[in-house]
């Protein structure tokens, strides 16, 4: 029996999804969902809302200390889950995934407001993550062909914080996971 792309997504999810999403009152699945939700309403491409989805899938795959607390450095879940995604997806997925994280510094940089907005969480691994962008940062940042859709994804990972909200659940996204895998499967 072939193994598809969402049938991994799922087992992992089902391994390591359940876990409370670091300091968050969500688990990683439904952070995941929530945030893959806020992409749909907010009209996105199906390959945003799949990078919306698996934006945290680093930290699935790689062990990290369940207590937030217990963190002392970054862990480059964006680089690690991307790293991942590449080798099944386009970059229109993977690209966002690995920008994610430099789009919140990025954003603390350059919106006065969105610091306020982080949960207490989000600032702690905002200060291990380089906080704020300096100048030459944003530059770099700003040059990235998929800056943009990063900050997208940053925004609905921001969102996707709310305990008890009703989303579609992980086999909502099957198909669509299988056919965006099968639209890359060329170039991998």
């Amino acid at each position: 029996m072939t193994v598809t792309t969402s049938d991994e997504v799922l087992s992992i999810y089902a391994r390591c999804g359940p876990a409370a999403y670091f300091g968050e009152a969500v688990s990683m699945t439904e952070h995941g969902l929530q945030a893959a939700y806020f992409a749909q309403v907010s009209n996105a491409s199906d390959a945003l809302v799949i990078a919306a989805l698996l934006h945290d899938v680093g930290h699935l795959i790689e062990s990290v200390p369940d207590d937030i607390a217990d963190w002392h450095s970054d862990a480059h879940h964006e680089l690690t889950g991307s790293r991942w995604l590449a080798r099944r997806f386009g970059p229109e997925v993977c690209e966002p995934v690995r920008l994610h994280v430099p789009a919140k510094r990025f954003l603390c940089a350059t919106d006065p407001a969105y610091f306020k907005r982080l949960s207490s969480a989000s600032v702690l691994t905002l200060k291990l993550q380089g906080g704020p962008m300096s100048p030459a940062e944003i530059a770099a940042f700003q040059a990235e062909p998929y800056h943009r859709d990063a900050i997208a994804v940053r925004q609905w990972d921001d969102q996707g914080k709310v305990a008890g909200l009703s989303t579609p659940d992980l086999s909502h996204y099957r198909s669509l996971i299988d056919r965006l895998a099968a639209l890359s499967a060329p170039s991998r």
